[in-house]
């Protein structure tokens, strides 16, 4: 797999670099003749760039590590004092402040990234986050836009799944009826009429210019607010859809009588379809797997024909062949009778690497492999600049922005940094200054109490913030690994610690102007077989006064949209707003067992099971099959969206009951290959799955779950990029001598 013997060299005039002939062939015959940029002065640029940048990434990198090291050293010798000795909550403060990693709070911080695209500034709703590297994923999530409520709820367990209203094999009419009464409800509390109910209607109809209801004793009414008609296709007494809107999303009743359920409405309701997705981050990191040049090449050309308009992708259903291909913008009459546009996409985001891995992609002079976050922010932009720059329908900004999304930054130095390195690919790129947009996620501790002098490093940049309770909670375990034993995973997400995390996020982003200008978002719902659940937990997000939350596919969008027609999220914001943020102590201070406190061994087994298998299970199918993203089953066989978060946290946690003897080496090897077997057989069904196991010990994906587990402490902040890409690597190697 490893061609590095083959670079190709080209001269710069401050330094060399050794570029992959396959990447250097891609942007030369595939990308750069798209643009008006002379590919050699391009590459001289890169040069400088990459002289300039790829030495302050190492020494961040650096820096991590000498807090680390500081950390432990702090924690180990507070654990040899008696408890009445050690130092208390303000001690600490001073310590992390003393050697920098708790940074003094800047005063007013303002962000301003004006102009930004109404989905992120205006808009709330829901963001789907999809492997890139899968095109059908990509496709079907900037398609999800729109939703049918119809096909969401008729195929999840919204509506229950027993007894006469199970699905079946075929078409359940029964469920059907509920289906339907599910949407006209949620028509009546969302768009209510003035007389009787959307149950009741019998035809829509335009008339002396606004939407009437024609109700079945022949009553005419409108709507209790008739600005939210909005507009309609078809005729004025015939009409194919009506164009409803609510806190600024858009809802179509569509009709026809033609076909099931419009033949049986008696108005004709074909379906209701949801405005869902309104932003999508198109992943490059967490959920997917790329390793070598072959991987990076799959991610990039997908987000050039995503940003081309051109992706498509093929599949078999029922033995007949589909092709997806992206939709268009619909258009509209609206109320004044004149065409309007309605966004047919979602608005993407591309999410590029952290700092932490390097690439084969280019070499610099010495041979070193540059870091890929660099070449992502270069070729990522690159390619989105055709957006900027293009006129073609279908475009991703209408504000002339890229939007990129830059995961695992430690601290106000890395976001200082990201600028910095967006500044200089903007230059090289020859855009107008600002045009990449930044989102930042908090989910690193260094981040998450530093948020807002880290939002003050990139105040005219910034258009998004997330939390992300997995890698937050992995990195709290690394970063604390010498405190103590912590508690169970369940009891640390409501722990004072990460409640106090969510909320800062949010107080935060408010306290520093991101309404109106910006995205505050939550977390992934991550059972996607359990929409009913999500339908009564994931309502406490737009609460919480986050204007989007993550979730894992396009029926969840779907779904999860009705949340925020239930809930005004500008409003809510404002009733939260504080000037003040005040929860610092409570972040600083890890969810450990208390003093005192003894784990039963069923406890203690049950929890290294839970995380056992969900590590097995995630990393099989990445090693094996290079699945960077999946729907794992975990031990009581609930299916559950995996990627490297859920896996940090599980063998951070495990590394730190090894670490504090609540457990030993020899039990949980135990434990894994019992745990094997389980995995192997939850995949049988897999025509492409391999079992670890009789032999788990001669197993690929078994020795990466090993290392990540065993040598968690020395992972850098716990990450398993290094392990999975080591043996990903492997794998494939095996695959290509086999062949």
């Amino acid at each position: 797999m490893e061609n590095t013997a083959q670079k190709s060299r080209i001269q710069a005039p401050t330094a060399q670099l050794f570029v992959d002939p396959t990447f250097r062939h891609f942007l030369e015959q595939e990308v750069l003749p798209l643009t008006t940029l002379n590919a050699a002065t391009f590459w001289d640029d890169l040069t400088d760039l990459v002289a300039e940048f790829a030495p302050r990434n190492q020494a961040l990198l650096q820096r991590r590590t000498q807090l680390q090291q500081q950390i432990d050293n702090w924690h180990r010798a507070q654990r040899t004092l008696p408890a009445e000795q050690r130092a208390d909550s303000d001690e600490y403060v001073d310590f992390l402040r003393n050697i920098g990693y708790l940074q003094n709070e800047p005063g007013s911080v303002e962000i301003d990234p004006e102009p930004v695209d109404e989905e992120i500034a205006r808009l709330s709703g829901p963001q789907l986050v999809v492997p890139i590297k899968n095109a059908r994923f990509a496709i079907n999530a900037a398609n999800a836009r729109w939703g049918s409520l119809y096909d969401a709820l008729y195929g999840s367990d919204v509506i229950p799944t027993q007894g006469s209203l199970s699905p079946g094999e075929g078409y359940n009419p029964v469920r059907g009826a509920a289906v339907i009464r599910y949407a006209k409800d949620f028509l009546d509390a969302t768009f209510p009429l003035r007389d009787g109910s959307h149950h009741d209607a019998c035809r829509y109809l335009v008339a002396d210019g606004e939407l009437q209801v024609k109700l079945c004793e022949r009553r005419i009414t409108t709507l209790r607010n008739p600005a939210q008609w909005v507009g309609f296709i078809g005729g004025h007494d015939s009409l194919r859809s009506v164009f409803l809107q609510n806190n600024g999303l858009h809802v179509e009743i569509r009709i026809d009588r033609s076909r099931s359920p419009g033949a049986e409405d008696i108005a004709g309701v074909q379906d209701v379809i949801v405005e869902s997705a309104l932003t999508t981050i198109m992943d490059g990191e967490d959920s997917v797997a790329a390793v070598d040049t072959e991987d990076k090449l799959e991610v990039y050309r997908n987000w050039l024909g995503l940003i081309h308009g051109t992706l498509t992708a093929s599949f078999n259903k029922n033995g007949t062949r589909h092709i997806r291909t992206l939709n268009c913008d619909r258009v509209i009459t609206g109320r004044d009778g004149q065409h309007r546009t309605l966004r047919g996409r979602s608005l993407m985001m591309m999410r590029n690497v952290g700092l932490l891995m390097d690439t084969e992609l280019l070499l610099d002079a010495r041979g070193n492999r540059v870091p890929e976050g660099i070449v992502d922010a270069v070729v990522t932009a690159l390619i989105a600049s055709l957006d900027v720059r293009g006129s073609h329908a279908g475009r991703n900004s209408q504000c002339g922005n890229i939007y990129v999304v830059k995961p695992k930054l430690h601290g106000p130095d890395e976001v200082a940094f990201t600028d910095a390195l967006m500044e200089r690919v903007e230059d090289l790129l020859r855009l107008p200054r600002h045009t990449i947009k930044l989102g930042i996620m908090d989910e690193e501790r260094r981040t998450s109490v530093n948020l807002k002098a880290c939002l003050a490093q990139a105040a005219q940049r910034v258009v998004f913030i997330n939390t992300g309770f997995l890698d937050r909670t992995g990195d709290e375990i690394h970063t604390c690994m010498q405190a103590g034993a912590f508690l169970p995973k369940a009891e640390i997400k409501g722990s004072d610690c990460i409640r106090a995390y969510e909320n800062c996020n949010v107080d935060t982003g408010l306290a520093c102007g991101l309404p109106g200008k910006g995205q505050i978002g939550k977390g992934m719902w991550p059972k996607p077989d359990k929409m009913a659940d999500m339908m009564r937990e994931k309502l406490m997000h737009p609460q919480a006064g986050a204007n989007t939350a993550w979730v894992p596919s396009p029926t969840a969008a779907t779904l999860h949209a009705l949340h925020y027609h239930q809930v005004n999220v500008r409003e809510r914001q404002k009733s939260l707003y504080k000037s003040q943020v005040s929860c610092l102590e409570n972040m600083l201070t890890p969810p450990l067992l208390p003093a005192g406190r003894r784990l039963s061994e069923a406890e203690i087994v049950a929890e290294l099971q839970n995380n056992v298998q969900g590590i097995l299970g995630y990393v099989v199918r990445w090693i094996n099959q290079g699945i960077g993203c999946s729907k794992v089953p975990d031990f009581n066989q609930v299916g559950l969206m995996e990627d490297r978060a859920t896996l940090r946290i599980s063998s951070q946690h495990i590394a730190n009951w090894l670490l504090h003897g609540l457990c030993n080496k020899e039990q949980v090897l135990s434990i894994m290959t019992r745990m094997a077997a389980l995995v192997d057989k939850q995949n049988q069904h897999d025509p492409d799955y391999r079992p670890m196991t009789p032999q788990p010990e001669n197993s690929l994906p078994f020795q990466a779950a090993c290392a990540l587990i065993f040598d968690g402490n020395q992972q850098p902040n716990g990450y398993t990029e290094p392990v999975l890409h080591h043996y990903r690597k492997l794998a494939k190697n095996q695959q290509t001598d086999i062949k």
